[in-house]
């Protein structure tokens, strides 16, 4: 019987339980997966910077070609305005990217698979960027959701889809990210499972699915990540530039 392609997204309590009151904070192999991207993420910048030769070595290329690949992504999406968030949206890309990628390790888990991971970054990125909005424009900001050159008869019905959307943005940006890796990881379980239940004659062609499925998910690993950091861009452009 092949295993539920489920059960690699259930979370787990590592070590001793800790609750305060009633939420239960317990480390899990969630939170370990999210240390071990994080600590990742430091070895190889903190390796890559240590020696800036002129014929840089594997890490300090890496190193620079993110440098290089997210601020060129923040300059075309968000403008100059932007670079002093360059920080953030370097992080939060690095830590997505390494999370998806590692979800690709036989035998770990994917953090981006959770709504509720995916979600708190993007509400974070939601709610400080509306933050960002009101500090520059004040009420102003408030013209985003009044887009020019529409008619007064048809602006009462724009101004409630501009907010809609708005409000929506936590949800779709989270969604996309979650729904992507769950369906692509539950994809290549269950043509593993096939390979598996039909043996060395019979499994040949899901093996060879589940080999091009995995080329593609970690091109959507990738791809997922950009598309996260570049959305994030696209909003705190609209926060600093005001684009209605």
């Amino acid at each position: 019987m092949a295993a539920n392609p489920m059960t690699q997204f259930e979370v787990y309590r590592i070590g001793p339980e800790v609750k305060i009151g009633s939420f239960d904070i317990s480390f899990t192999n969630a939170s370990l997966f999210m240390v071990i991207s994080s600590l990742a993420i430091l070895i190889i910048f903190n390796l890559g910077s240590k020696k800036n030769s002129v014929l840089p070595n594997k890490i300090q290329l890496l190193a620079e070609l993110s440098y290089i690949f997210v601020s060129k992504m923040i300059s075309e999406t968000a403008g100059s305005k932007a670079k002093p968030y360059f920080a953030f949206i370097f992080s939060l890309f690095m830590f997505v990217l390494f999370c998806n990628m590692f979800g690709m390790i036989p035998y770990t888990f994917t953090v981006t698979s959770h709504i509720i991971v995916t979600f708190v970054l993007a509400a974070f990125i939601f709610i400080g960027v509306t933050i960002v909005g009101f500090i520059k424009h004040g009420f102003g900001y408030l013209k985003l959701f009044v887009p020019s050159g529409v008619p007064n008869v048809l602006l009462p019905l724009i101004v409630v889809i501009e907010i809609i959307s708005y409000l929506s943005r936590p949800i779709s940006l989270s969604v996309r990210l979650f729904a992507n890796m769950m369906a692509g990881h539950t994809m290549m379980k269950v043509f593993g499972g096939f390979v598996v239940s039909l043996g060395i004659i019979g499994g040949w062609l899901p093996l060879s699915f589940s080999v091009a499925l995995t080329g593609l998910e970690i091109l959507v690993a990738f791809l997922q990540a950009y598309v996260f950091a570049i959305l994030t861009c696209i909003y705190l452009n609209d926060a600093l530039n005001l684009h209605h």
